[in-house]
């Protein structure tokens, strides 16, 4: 039988409070939504890790690491619906898109839409297609563009936009989003502005607690609107195609002087939502 499309989608910077606050309706019809913990703080390291087939793990006591990621891995066997792989299976180049490629013969896509993971980024490896999309903020474009051939299996990695600042929906006019100094327009600025980080006195009026509770908002309304899209993109793909969505990393949102993520040690800022399966 031939394996499993595979679809994993990511909702950039989404808390896992803030996504079950949302009260999604079609998510949790892949399977329970789980609390688990990303590998890194901020975009870039976080999807490289995704992509070496570590998706954010569940933090377990009492278990040696190695334990840990052979059991992770051979979790694929069921998501791709093979036998076999685990963590030699990678060896020596450990990335997953490469690897679907050369032993399974997967189309291999990528859709983002953080321009820190741009095609010219090292992450643009192993993959068919690569594409940063026109818009930050919209889902449903993706969805526009998916192919799923019956000759060879397709393998797709959805970067969301809609829950990364300013948590903007995708008719929602530019001059209406939410704008805090030093934040907006991160990447352009990079050298100069901080990604997230503990808030200064100075910075006080533009991280005011009303403002954090606003932003926290629209991250809710942000995944509330993601789970009407994620209803079609059940409809768009075929039968055996299995999805895994979850986030990259979390976002602060006024706790203990933080916001955003980056260079934070805080808990929120690596909790995230996991929810995945099958689709007969």
């Amino acid at each position: 039988m031939r394996p499993h499309n595979y679809v994993l989608v990511i909702f950039d910077s989404c808390r896992y409070d803030t996504f079950l606050e949302a009260g999604p309706k079609t998510i949790p019809k892949l399977g329970e939504v789980e609390q688990r913990w990303s590998y890194a703080s901020w975009t870039a390291p976080s999807h490289y890790n995704l992509l070496m087939g570590l998706l954010p793990h569940s933090s377990p006591k009492n278990v040696y690491a190695s334990e840990y990621y052979k059991k992770d891995f051979f979790k694929f066997n069921e998501r791709l619906g093979v036998e076999d792989v685990g963590f030699k299976s990678l060896v020596p180049q450990l990335y997953f898109p490469s690897f679907l490629q050369k032993r399974f013969n997967y189309r291999t896509h990528a859709m983002v839409s953080l321009p820190v993971l741009n095609p010219r980024t090292i992450l643009n490896t192993g993959f068919d297609t690569f594409r940063l999309m026109p818009k930050h903020n919209d889902m449903r474009a993706m969805l526009r563009e998916m192919r799923f051939p019956e000759d060879r299996p397709s393998f797709y990695l959805l970067n969301i936009g809609e829950t990364h600042y300013p948590y903007a929906l995708p008719d929602e006019p530019p001059e209406e989003w939410p704008r805090i100094s030093g934040v907006h327009g991160v990447f352009r600025h990079l050298d100069t502005h901080i990604v997230g980080g503990k808030l200064v006195e100075d910075q006080q009026a533009f991280f005011d607690q009303r403002k954090m509770d606003l932003l926290r908002d629209r991250q809710v309304k942000a995944v509330q609107h993601l789970d009407r899209v994620v209803e079609e993109l059940f409809d768009l793909v075929p039968n055996n195609t299995y999805i895994t969505i979850t986030a990259d990393h979390g976002e602060l949102f006024g706790e203990e002087g933080f916001f955003g993520h980056g260079p934070i040690q805080h808990n929120k800022v690596f909790e995230v939502p996991f929810v995945e399966g099958l689709l007969r």
